[in-house]
């Protein structure tokens, strides 16, 4: 054992799980008050508005974080909300709150994610032209 309480959990499964928490709370939110067909398109949308939101904020508190030097959010989970679909909030709050937009290793990341994203969304298209 490193030292810590077992009940200490890291941060990054701490904010990770958090920010699933809120996306799914945010999802099913958005499915029960506009009650859409339960279709892929619906949920996909349901979910992709949540991330980008939750995104977003977890930018702004991070960024608020850092200008307290308290504890910080992982970048592993500001990754991971972009890679779960939530680049348009991860770049929203890029910009609004100037926030990791100097770190180069982190913003490589940032739009290789957003490549791959946006190259998914064309194949998928392609093949939804096809049929």
């Amino acid at each position: 054992m490193s030292g810590r309480s077992s009940r200490t959990m890291r941060p990054d499964v701490y904010h990770g799980s958090l920010a699933l928490a809120l996306t799914l709370l945010g999802a099913v939110a958005l499915i029960l008050a506009f009650r859409p067909s339960l279709s892929w398109a619906s949920l996909l949308g349901a979910w992709l508005f949540s991330v980008n939101v939750v995104t977003f904020g977890y930018y702004g508190y991070d960024k608020g974080q850092a200008r307290r030097t308290s504890r910080r959010v992982p970048e592993v989970v500001l990754h991971g909300l972009s890679v779960a679909g939530g680049s348009l909030g991860a770049y929203g709050g890029m910009q609004l709150f100037r926030h990791k937009t100097i770190k180069g290793s982190f913003r490589i990341f940032f739009w290789f994610t957003v490549v791959l994203q946006v190259a998914l969304i064309l194949a998928v298209m392609y093949h939804l032209a096809k049929y």
